[in-house]
């Protein structure tokens, strides 16, 4: 063997790596090429969807119905609202009632301690019956005193006794329908007063006095209760409160310079502060004949017609009163829907958003309100238009919408 050849595979290769270095050498390089493939594609899909604002399009009053004449804002009262106590001082033994709990006219709400209304009760009962057990016996010495002076007045015909015998017989008979009607009258006051210790009983429960809502809890078990207020802050005055839901209206305060402009059974359309996209219908009950002085305001009840378990006391409330229709145009616009004026391109179509894309719609449009189109059809309340498209947007475009 040639001597040159064994030392060329003698020779250390320095520039050599060790299989294992390579290959994680190449699994890095790949991951980086997929993070960057990654970002390459996000980065694309942004740039090549287009992002959009988007509003919901809402009902429009016909042009031809009463519109606001007035604005004011208020308060939703209730008309029948109570803090239930009880007739009589009394430990409470127990409360049925929490708060949201709906009760019924005459439900039970808690029971205070009974123990002497019992006894006063069971004290009467005996009287009572005493008294109608005297009577039986006072009417079996009537009818034995009735035969005597009937024997009495025989005999005194007759001559054999002195008259002196038939005036105690008369004395005695007498004396016991006397006593009948006394004990009668006893009888009659011991049963007033059976009917007096079962109502201070039934005081001792505490009932509602019409159906609604619970809405405030004052009294738990082991507490004294008071009809009046007691010093000390020891005794509560009640038990609850309870609201009927069906009697809740709204109070609103209009300024003096405009109450000309409200008329009782006017229509209105009142708006909750919390919820702002609903429309409540109602009409004015009355106009309150006083004005408040320091504020200059006259107050206004207000009737709701939706009752909606959304609705409760003392919500805020915007009440917009509506004009007459008898001055409306004799020919009305049709009913369409509202959408903001850049929604409306110059073709007369919009765009309407769905599931991440949108799709064009040809529209009628109606008559400008301020910043806002009337858009007669093609588009329904509810739907969600874009605002001022781009040129570039096409019909079913993929889009992504601006976070508000």
């Amino acid at each position: 063997m040639d001597t040159s050849e064994l030392l060329r595979e003698l020779r250390i290769d320095r520039d050599g790596r060790p299989p294992r270095a390579r290959r994680l050498r190449l699994l890095l390089v790949a991951a980086a090429l997929v993070v960057l493939g990654v970002a390459g594609w996000i980065v694309w899909s942004r740039l090549g969807t287009p992002t959009v604002r988007t509003v919901t399009a809402r009902a429009a009053t016909p042009a031809g119905g009463p519109g606001s004449v007035l604005d004011a804002s208020g308060y939703v009262t209730a008309r029948r609202q109570a803090t239930v106590s009880a007739k009589i001082t009394g430990k409470v033994t127990e409360v049925l009632i929490e708060e949201g709990m709906r009760v019924r006219e005459g439900a039970v709400l808690a029971r205070l301690d009974d123990t002497e209304a019992t006894a006063q009760l069971a004290l009467a009962r005996a009287q009572l019956a005493a008294a109608r057990s005297q009577d039986g016996e006072i009417r079996a010495q009537l009818q034995q005193a009735e035969r005597d002076y009937a024997r009495a007045q025989e005999l005194f015909n007759r001559q054999l006794v002195p008259e002196q015998s038939m005036d105690a017989a008369r004395a005695q008979r007498d004396t016991l329908r006397a006593k009948i009607a006394a004990n009668a009258e006893q009888t009659r006051v011991a049963s007033e007063s059976v009917t007096v210790a079962q109502v201070q009983l039934d005081n001792t429960v505490i009932r509602a006095p019409f159906s609604g809502v619970v809405i405030a809890k004052a009294a738990q078990p082991g507490e004294m209760i008071s009809p009046i207020s007691a010093g000390g802050g020891f005794t509560r005055t009640g038990i609850g409160t309870i609201v009927d839901m069906d009697s809740l209206e709204v109070q609103v305060d209009v300024n003096e310079s405009y109450i000309n402009r409200v008329t009782s059974e006017q229509p209105v359309e009142a708006t909750l502060n919390a919820y702002p996209d609903w429309k409540i219908p109602g009409s004015v009950i009355a106009i309150i004949p006083t004005a408040d002085r320091s504020k200059a305001t006259v107050k206004v009840r207000i009737a709701i017609r939706s009752k909606d378990p959304r609705i409760v006391p003392d919500m805020g409330v915007r009440v917009a009163f509506l004009g007459s229709p008898s001055a409306a145009p004799a020919t009305p616009v049709a009913q369409g829907v509202l959408v903001p004026a850049g929604a409306v391109r110059s073709d007369g179509a919009v765009f309407v958003y769905a599931d991440g894309k949108v799709e064009r719609r040809s529209v009628t449009p109606g008559q400008a309100a301020g910043a806002e189109r009337e858009i007669l059809k093609g588009v329904r309340a509810g739907e969600r238009v874009v605002v001022a498209p781009p040129p570039s947007l096409k019909d079913g475009a993929a889009v992504r919408v601006a976070d508000k």
